[in-house]
């Protein structure tokens, strides 16, 4: 998966078109990641232990990778490309500009 955690993504298919936000956690064997603040849902929870208030909160669910672009710094949305930088270790930069992402 070419999409970590930590990084600056933009929403480009689904309800959330057009947001931007960072991977808060990836699920590789899906294919999915959540992004912070986008795909929000409601989820009524009962108070347990943890978390003695009970109610209605906003959960971050989960997209699938391929609705999501990799932001460059420099060009915006981008696909991810790699440069071998010695053997046995790779580099993700940007297709566009070749930038190091």
């Amino acid at each position: 998966m070419k999409i970590k955690k930590g990084d600056k993504v933009r929403v480009i298919a689904g309800k959330d078109r057009g947001q931007e936000g960072e991977v808060v956690r990836v699920f590789p064997k899906d294919d999915r990641v959540v992004v912070g603040g986008v795909n929000v849902a409601k989820r009524h929870t009962k108070p347990t232990s943890a978390t003695t208030q009970g109610g209605i909160i906003d959960k971050a669910m989960p997209l699938h990778v391929s609705n999501v672009a990799l932001l460059c710094s420099k060009c915006g949305p981008t696909r991810v490309g790699f440069k071998m930088i010695e053997p046995g270790s790779k580099l993700r930069v940007c297709v566009k500009c070749g930038a190091e992402l």
